[in-house]
């Protein structure tokens, strides 16, 4: 049997908050613990005490190390000073991989110049979620398509995102896998209620693509026709006070509880149903990690989100209209309890099978040997083209 040898990836991101995030610590982890050697660069401007608390956790299982710098969301003069520090990094830990993820460690990662790494590259959503046609996803749709000729290998979420790109960014001729985001074992527990808990609950980001204004207007609608239900809002985000102001409007700001970020499932069990009211997704880690936990959820059937409900991708609603999310929610708090947990156990099931953690780490790694196997062939055909054949004088 060939043992194949360990490898050193180093992992480009920008801000280390989100499912993006989760995405990439619990890859570097799940690889370290494989015996490869692995290390991380990303924002040091965001995340705050959260993103301190995980890298400081994660470091010692990383062999290359972490760096921050600062780093901005849209293209600006300072990503000169944050591309030079990766390029000391790069140098310094000569890695087998630089794998960029999001479209900004994807544009830092694959802008890399002078190294022998393949570059691997994860989009999550970010530009693919800019409106069509509109000035922006022209302009960021132009760059995917630019640094896609300096990309080994494409490493899509989903099925969704995949998609999309090949739609607005083109096809390749570069190595392609679809792999799923993944969870642990232990996260398909499930969540115990709690006694005084309310009727909704709403876990990720204040702002406009997740749709919590739709999800208020709604809350608002179902107060009018008789059936007031709570609603927890846990996070935070560039909308929370305009938000706060609407439930006020709306007549719901006594029913609407605004916490700050905490873990899901400290949160999902306060709460009889998950709302996920939103108008843009990739794979979101919320829904997984909602579904993997059995509890009932209402969601948008947008970007990848349709691939996690499989089977039962029908439950799915329509985005951004609030009478339609009204129906769902009461339709849902009407149910028996036993029936809603039938339901969300047959869900729990199904992401069981498919967005395993393992299945996650084997498809990247295994995407990572295609992408070296065909440079060392590419570079071999080179060299022996570069072998001119001795001539025999005796003919």
């Amino acid at each position: 049997m060939t043992i194949e040898r360990p490898l050193s990836i180093l992992h480009v991101l920008r801000a280390p908050v989100g499912g993006l995030f989760r995405h990439v610590v619990d890859l570097a982890r799940e690889q370290a613990a494989r015996g490869h050697r692995v290390g991380l660069f990303c924002d040091s401007s965001t995340g705050g005490e959260r993103a301190v608390q995980a890298l400081d956790e994660l470091a010692p299982s990383l062999a290359l190390g972490v760096a921050r710098v600062p780093m901005r969301r849209n293209p600006h003069p300072t990503d000169l000073t944050a591309l030079a520090a990766l390029r000391g990094m790069v140098r310094r830990v000569d890695p087998d991989v630089l794998h960029g993820h999001g479209s900004k460690g994807g544009a830092y990662a694959r802008l890399m110049w002078g190294t022998r790494a393949v570059r691997a590259y994860t989009p999550h959503g970010g530009s693919f979620n800019y409106r069509p046609g509109s000035a922006l996803h022209r302009l960021y749709m132009t760059a995917e398509a630019v640094l896609g000729r300096r990309t080994d290998v494409f490493l899509f979420e989903s099925a969704f995102i995949a998609g999309r790109f090949h739609a607005y960014a083109g096809r390749t001729d570069r190595i392609e896998r679809v792999v799923l985001n993944g969870i642990a074992d232990s996260e398909f527990e499930p969540i115990r209620p709690c006694p005084n808990g309310g009727d909704l609950v709403y876990v990720g980001e204040m702002r406009a693509a997740k749709g919590i204004d739709t999800l208020i207007a709604a809350l608002g609608l179902m107060r009018a026709r008789g059936r007031p239900a709570t609603l927890l809002l846990v996070g935070s985000g560039p909308d929370e006070a305009e938000l706060r102001a609407q439930a006020e409007r709306c007549g719901v700001g006594s029913l609407v509880t605004f916490e700050g970020a905490q873990p899901i499932r400290r949160a999902l069990g306060r709460g009889r149903i998950m709302v996920v009211p939103s108008r843009a997704e990739s794979l979101p880690y919320v829904v997984l990690e909602a579904a993997a936990a059995a509890q009932p959820l209402v969601a948008t059937a947008v970007g990848g989100v349709p691939e996690i409900f499989g089977p039962f991708a029908d439950e799915l609603i329509a985005p951004d209209d609030p009478e339609i999310l009204a129906v769902a929610l009461l339709a849902r708090l009407a149910e028996s309890a036993e029936r809603r947990t039938e339901r969300a156990a047959a869900l729990s099931a199904f992401v069981r099978g498919r967005f395993s953690l393992d299945q996650m780490v084997d498809g990247g790694v295994s995407g990572y040997r295609a992408a070296l196997d065909r440079r060392a062939l590419r570079l071999a055909r080179v060299d022996a083209g570069a072998v001119k054949p001795s001539v025999n004088p005796g003919g």
